[in-house]
């Protein structure tokens, strides 16, 4: 939400500036997005100037050349294109040296070779509306107002502001008005607070009166028409709007208004406002409007924008001659109704859904956008008000459902007070009073109203303590609830009954919820900080939490990132990674009630949000990516519903060293860069890793392998097929996932041990050529067991293919590593060893290279 800061300081002024008043406002729980600036940047050169004389130019149909008086000694002349420029004007002039909202500097200029000192502006140019037609003549749109040429146009307009922009939390409609903004700045700074704007409401009746407030139906000389026995369906009839001449019969009832679903309409009000003047709005108003972000349209529409901007009560206006058969009735939609909205769409509707009807059917969609048939228009003279309170949970479904959110959808969801309806009826009277010069008939339509008791809550100074950490003195707690429009009564004991005001009703049902204000209020920067209070017990994390933590430093100590994805993804992904219809991983739980159809899914897998992380990257030029993420992956099970695990995947693209001068060519990721970051995993975690042949979809053919842990298969690797890295616009990549929660199932962590040998070691290299379908791993698998306890290790250094060895086949290079802890070895020791393992290798379809 937008908050224009002169309007905020007319009823709360702290003595400090924008970002002070960020910062407090930010603290205390009002959070503050972003600081805007709306108008010009500074309102030095801004004048008011009065035109003396108009002439044509001399070289420009379209030009004039004006002589006008801006308060010194000699006129200036200023060249304007405007075709409403007249001598007489009172007009707003930019000078030399002003700044406009987009930056530009106003300089004395020659047009078609007349000097020009200056610029005569328009409404938009300032950005108080969107009228380019014309330049604005103050005189016309400020008449009661005495202008002197040569006064800032600060003084007259306001032409410049702060703006500042919430992000109002669910549990806090209050602040969805700019008064129930100032009222948290009230809180949070301690200065004054203007009385609410809609307190004082005098009787209305009489053009230029304000209504009561507490305007009720059924008051001396008001006929009522119940059908029923229910407030649900009332008309009300304004006998005291005028006084008929005698042997004249009372004027008929204006309206009737049914309520048909009270469960959803918690309250429906209405004036009924004649004889008003549909015009533009005063300069004042519209200039409000446009930094809230609202767009001026005409007085009413403009009035009904700012009493909800004000209060945070939504408003709508229907002109009372377009409703047909003077009747509204407030009910459920009808399966496949359809209505014509103010956007010019025709939103078709279902039975869960309300809508305001008159004799000719909908006429708008209760709480979310009204309808064309009854629109305020240019001669609209009769205007029904309509303020109403709707449940907050059927507003939010149905604007979820048509795919339409409006300002006021917006406020109902959060669910707004029913008390709140006055006041925007109070604030809208006086200004359809003073603007539109409207006469206000004197009843005021209240409907399925039922006044739920104030709740009072008591708050214990000791529990404040013992929840804050610290103690807040009796007094401050006080005076920071009834800064906030508690009522509090203070007891003997030091505790306080608190009544909680009815726009915080839904919010504050507990005495935690009152500690939560008076900390918020006091400063949670001043909490110190503490440990709650424990008995006895202690904490300390689990094995597995330890080991999962040891793979996390693994791979950040091996130069990788990790990222956080989202748990929702697109039903599209699977697709995307050429995943076979029946494979497990397209088994996503869906969500009931989804932030959007790319959200809909719960993921099976880690790759997908990987793979988003890598392409945002490469798309801003970053292509070298090595990122892994450890998070919860979910598949439907039809036996236990939906099964969850902890998940590690790993994702590579790009080069995996930075270039340098001594090697300006580095690697890129491939199969083994991943399979490197597998066996750092099994080294930190102490268990014992393979990889076996094996296939997935997304992966490259021929360069995929899958994770086995104890003879358990827990997950792939491999270098992801073109199509699928294509799809996601990134040249090549590495990666690999599998399931912690089964690898640290298998660890221990434990670190153990051996002697170190003092006798040396001999070392014999073997070639050997093996057909090209045989593992590597096999092959040494193979030698270890030949090799025995003498076998210290086995490595291989070369792998050859080529005409030397034949087609089908390859040479793989061994190197053997031979050690005895009690003696040094001799070639007669290894001998008999080798030849095992030469026979072991044979076994595989083997043989030594010459």
């Amino acid at each position: 939400m937008k908050v224009p800061l002169n309007w905020l300081r007319e009823y709360c002024s702290p003595d400090l500036d924008t970002a002070q008043i960020e910062e407090r406002l930010t603290m205390t729980g009002t959070k503050v997005e972003t600081i805007l600036h709306h108008g010009v940047p500074s309102i030095e050169g801004f004048v008011v100037g009065k035109v003396l004389a108009v002439s044509a130019h001399p070289d420009a149909d379209r030009l004039r050349v004006c002589e006008v008086d801006i308060g010194e000694d000699e006129p200036a002349g200023i060249v304007c294109g405007a075709p409403n420029v007249e001598a007489g004007q009172t007009v707003a002039v930019a000078l030399p040296g002003a700044r406009m909202p987009d930056g530009t500097m106003i300089k004395a200029a020659k047009l078609r070779g007349v000097p020009s000192a200056g610029m005569i502006l328009a409404a938009d140019e300032l950005q108080i509306d969107s009228d380019h037609s014309g330049i604005m003549v103050l005189n016309k749109i400020l008449p009661e107002v005495q202008l002197a040429a040569g006064t800032p146009l600060e003084d007259v307009l306001a032409i410049s502001t702060d703006v500042i922009e919430l992000e109002i939390t669910p549990n806090r409609p209050d602040c969805l008005g700019v008064y129930g903004v100032a009222r948290e700045l009230h809180a949070a700074t301690g200065a004054p607070l203007a009385i609410e704007p809609w307190a004082d409401e005098p009787s209305i009746g009489e053009q230029g009166g304000m209504p009561h407030a507490g305007g009720m139906v059924g008051g001396e000389g008001v006929g009522i028409s119940i059908e029923g026995d229910s407030r649900a369906d009332l008309t009300v009839s304004p006998a005291r709007a005028r006084e008929s001449p005698q042997n004249e019969q009372p004027q008929p009832p204006p309206v009737t208004v049914k309520v048909e679903c009270p469960d959803l309409c918690k309250r429906f009000t209405a004036r009924v406002f004649e004889d008003l003047t549909i015009a533009p709005s005063p300069p004042w108003l519209k200039s409000r409007l446009s930094a809230a972000g609202q767009r001026p349209i005409n007085n009413v529409v403009d009035i009904t924008n700012y009493a909800m901007l004000l209060t945070g009560q939504p408003l709508h206006a229907f002109d009372l001659d377009r409703v047909a058969g003077q009747t509204l009735t407030v009910r459920r939609a009808r399966e496949g109704e359809q209505v014509n909205t103010l956007d010019g769409q025709t939103r078709t509707l279902d039975s869960e859904m309300v809508v305001i009807e008159d004799a000719d059917g909908p006429t708008s969609i209760a709480g979310i956008m009204g309808g064309e048939r009854s629109e305020v228009q240019g001669d609209t003279k009769r205007v029904l008000m309509e303020v109403a309170n709707w449940n907050g949970p059927n507003i939010h479904r149905t604007s979820w459902a048509l795919g339409l959110r409006s300002e006021a959808s917006g406020r109902f969801e959060k669910g707004l007070a029913p008390e709140q309806c006055m006041h925007a009826q109070a604030v809208a009277t006086q200004l359809m009073v003073e603007l539109c010069g409207a006469t206000v008939l004197p009843e005021t339509i209240d409907l399925a109203w039922e006044p739920q008791p104030a709740q009072t809550i008591r708050l214990r100074e000791q529990r404040v303590e013992a929840i804050l950490g610290m103690p807040v003195p009796h007094a401050r707690q006080a005076e920071i609830l009834r800064a906030l429009d508690f009522d509090v009564a203070e007891l003997a004991e030091p505790a306080l009954d608190v009544t909680v005001p009815a726009v915080r009703r839904e919010d504050v049902t507990r005495e935690a919820d009152l500690i939560e204000e008076v900390a918020r209020i006091h400063g949670l920067e001043a909490l110190p900080t503490t440990l709650p209070a424990r008995r006895g017990a202690y904490g300390r994390l689990s094995e597995s939490q330890h080991l999962r933590r040891r793979a996390v430093d693994t791979l950040v100590g091996r130069g990788l990132h990790e990222v956080v994805g989202w748990t929702f993804t697109p039903p599209t992904l699977y697709d995307r990674l050429r995943l076979p219809e029946g494979d497990k991983r397209r088994r996503a739980p869906v969500l009931e009630n989804p932030l959007s159809e790319d959200q809909s899914r719960l993921r099976t897998t880690l790759l997908g949000s990987l793979l988003d992380v890598a392409a945002h990257n490469s798309a801003r030029g970053m292509a070298d990516v090595g990122i892994f993420e450890v998070g919860r992956c979910f598949v439907l099970d039809g036996e236990s519903g939906v099964t969850e695990h902890r998940s590690l995947a790993v994702l590579m693209s790009g080069r995996v060293a930075p270039a340098t001068w001594g090697a300006p060519d580095p690697s890129t990721a491939d199969v083994f860069a991943v399979k490197a970051m597998l066996e750092a995993l099994g080294s930190a975690l102490r268990v014992e890793i393979e990889c076996r042949v094996g296939e997935q979809p997304f992966l490259h053919p021929g360069r995929a392998a899958a994770i086995f842990c104890e003879g358990e298969e827990i997950g792939w690797l491999g270098e992801l097929h073109p199509l699928v890295a294509r799809g996601w616009g990134i040249e090549a990549a590495a990666a690999m996932e599998f399931s912690l929660d089964r690898l640290v199932s298998h660890a221990t962590g434990q670190i153990l041990y051996r002697d170190v040998v003092s006798y040396p070691g001999l070392s014999q290299d073997l070639a050997v050529v093996l057909p090209a379908d045989v593992p590597a791993a096999r092959a040494m698998e193979l030698v270890r067991a030949a090799g025995g306890d003498l076998l210290d290790g086995v490595e291989v250094f070369d792998v050859y293919t080529g005409t030397q060895v034949g087609e089908g086949k390859r040479s793989l290079a061994l190197s053997l590593s031979f050690r005895a802890p009690d003696r040094t070895l001799t070639d007669a020791d290894v001998v008999p060893l080798r030849e095992r393992i030469v026979q072991a290798l044979e076994e595989l379809g083997g043989e030594l290279r010459a």
